[in-house]
Formats: structure tokens, sequence, C-alpha cells
């Protein structure tokens, strides 16, 4: 296994590609397009290494993609009721791209833009790639210039984290986030239904018809407790309301003890941890995001993913760290006004290690 630390870029189809390696060998691609995570490569129990998101071999692919795979998310990640919300006295409508919903910023969100690298390096173990991109103001339907950067960093203890900013010159909504589909026992092979959860939420946010949150409740004595680690598969079946309503989960999580920005994502900020019995591969998220959002890949059915494996049902998972769900309509929320003079900052990561 080489030591070198590495980010080199090559072509793949119309976007850029950049791939960062550290001393391990594990390895991430990333896309100028829709800053999407193309792969991350890491090692099971026996040093196999396996890519372990979901995605494609051809850029088309991507182009025509609906499911998100490995975007950046913006500006607003997760759905707004009948795409509305009200800022100052003024009325807002965007896209209704999801039902009556608008959903992860609209058909041309942040997923279907080039973004502009703004720095690549590798120095003292780390790997570094800034991209960033301006929303122009009325962009989809949403107020105000706004500027994003988001930085990728890959560390030597085989952790990505992604930075976000972003300023405003006038009140908007900002909620962006990471959309990868994760499978730990490799992209394409099998679902993840027997991959293990936990998640450090004892609250979470029950929907409606139109997948809307509809408040906050205690996940006690329901299906979705994953406080203690439990199988994905256990109870996705179970008769429940909810469940039925997203056939399995499609849900936020009131996260129990974030991290904060002014401490970093120090081990308290842990808030989930995956594991999959089968080839030993574990994935703790740590976030400063007060949710996040499990989805279990509840429609999926692609013919042809990587190395030509077809994607079926539950075949990833989603850990999206967001604010909630329709805030902008629900006062009760955390906010997600952003303001001129205000800076929207927040940092999760996923680590990987072997059991």
């Amino acid at each position: 296994m080489s030591n070198e630390v590495t980010c080199t870029q090559s072509k793949f189809g119309k976007a850029d590609l950049y791939t960062m390696k550290n001393a391990n060998g594990m390895e991430v691609q990333i896309m100028n397009y829709g800053g999407i995570i193309k792969s991350i490569k890491v090692p099971d129990q026996n040093g196999k290494f396996d890519d372990v998101v979901l995605g494609y071999d051809v850029f088309e692919d991507y182009l025509s993609d609906k499911s998100f795979f490995g975007a950046l998310v913006g500006r607003y990640a997760n759905r707004i009721a009948k795409g509305q919300f009200e800022i100052e006295g003024t009325t807002y409508q965007l896209a209704q791209n999801s039902g009556t919903n608008n959903l992860h910023g609209g058909e041309n969100g942040f997923h279907k833009q080039f973004w502009t690298v703004e720095k690549t390096s590798a120095e003292d173990g780390f790997v570094y790639l800034f991209l960033k991109y301006k929303s122009a103001d009325m962009e989809e339907g949403f107020p105000g210039n706004l500027e994003v950067q988001v930085n990728y960093i890959l560390t030597p203890d085989n952790e990505l984290a992604i930075y976000f900013r972003a300023t405003t010159d006038k009140a908007t909504h900002c909620n962006l986030t990471s959309h990868s589909y994760f499978n730990l026992a490799g992209a394409g092979n099998g679902n993840v239904l027997g991959h293990i959860l936990k998640i450090n939420a004892h609250a979470y946010t029950p929907v409606d018809e139109n997948l809307i949150p509809r408040g906050i409740e205690s996940v006690k004595n329901t299906p979705f407790d994953f406080s203690k680690l439990a199988l994905i598969g256990s109870r996705i079946d179970k008769e429940n309301e909810q469940l039925k309503i997203t056939k399995g989960y499609d849900h936020n999580y009131v996260l129990d003890n974030p991290g904060d920005m002014e401490t970093g994502l120090t081990a308290d900020a842990i808030i989930a941890k995956v594991i999959d019995p089968e080839s030993g591969r574990t994935m703790e998220v740590k976030s400063t995001e007060p949710g996040v959002q499990l989805y279990t890949a509840n429609f999926l059915d692609i013919e042809k993913g990587k190395d030509g494996k077809r994607y079926g049902k539950h075949g990833g998972f989603c850990l999206e760290t967001q604010h909630f769900p329709d805030s902008p309509n629900q006062p009760d929320f955390p906010t997600t006004l952003l303001m001129p003079d205000e800076l929207y900052e927040t940092i999760t990561s996923y680590k990987f290690g072997v059991r």
C-alpha cells in the first residue's frame, strides 16, 4: 500500500473528477458537477477495498439521475410544503417537484450545477477539495444572491468531513446537505436491511400523507427507536401508520446532542453509527446539524449502477444531516432563515472503520 497522500484531477464526461487518497489507501472521488461524491473506497475486516456509495460508471447517467446520488443538495434539503414560504410579508413560490412539495431545492438545484473548484491540496496527511457556487437571486424561486462554499476534507483517520458555508445579500432560507446512498457491503451488493444502526435521537418528526412533518414525537415504543443498536430491517415491515406512508424509513430525527461550530466535531458529536456485520465495515457520523434524515431507498430501482450492478429497493441508506423539513413554515422548528449579516456554517463527517 502506498503511503502517498494525493489529490489528482481527471475527466469524467463533461465533469472534472477529483480523486483524493490518504496514506491508508482510502479513496474518495468527487465531481465538480453537483459536488457529487462518486465513490468512497474503504477496506473491510480482511483489508479488501470496496466502493460503499451508490452511483454510476457513466457521466450521462448522473445528468438524468432522479435519486440525488452523492450530490450536494440546496438551497433547501428535504421538503417545503406546497413549495411556498413567506419572508417579511412576501410569499415566494418554488417548484413543486415532488407532489405538491418542493424537494431538495427544485428541478435544477445545487445537484444539477457545475461548481467552481477553488482549491485542491494534499498536506500533512490531509487532502482538501474546496468548491464554491453562487446561486443568483430568485434562482429556483429563492430570494437573495447566495454565496456557497463547500470544503471536502479527507483525514488520516479515514474520515471525510464536509464543511458548508454560505452568505446572502437578502433574507432567504438555507438548508444544505450531502446526499450519498451508502451500502457498507459495497454498492450493488444486496440490500442494507442487515446493517446495524444507532441514531442518537429520542424524538423524530412524523409526517402526514404529503410527507410534511406534523410536529415532534418520541421514538419510544415505535419502530423508529434506534437509540440503541438495531437492525435496519428488524421493524421496517411492521404494521405502522408512518411506515405505510413512506414504505420504509424516510424520516427526520431530532438529534440529542449534535456538535457546534465553536467546539467542532468532538467525540460527543457522534450522531449515528452503522455496522455491516458481513464485511465488518463501520461508519460513524458526526454533525453540527440539529437533525438527520434516515432514508432507506424505499423506491430505488436502478437497472445499471456501478459495474453493471442493479440497485433495488433498500439497496442503500442515507443519513442526510440537516435542519428539519418544512422549517420555513413551522415556527416551532429550528429556523433556517439566513439574514444578510449572518453566516450559515455547518460541518458533517463520515468516519469509516472495521469492527
